[in-house]
């Protein structure tokens, strides 16, 4: 038993985004599941937004193009 105490984790504790608190390993990078559910309905809500560049919304829109000329 005396060498489950000596081992070293391979990340550090890290913060909770959320609220702060010391994370855990079933929740990381989170402290609790309450906390991973807030930041989950955040990106459901659009709360936090992947901003997309000229070029990829252009590249959509020939994909969707494409995809109208084929039916």
């Amino acid at each position: 038993m005396a060498e489950a105490d000596n081992v070293t984790p391979l990340r550090p504790r890290r913060p909770c985004p959320e609220c702060g608190k010391p994370s855990t390993r079933e929740n990381f990078p989170f402290c609790s599941p309450r906390c991973k559910a807030i930041d989950l309905n955040r990106w459901f809500s659009g709360a936090y937004v992947i901003p997309a560049t000229e070029e990829e919304a252009e590249g959509d829109q020939d994909q969707a193009e494409r995809r109208h000329d084929d039916e």
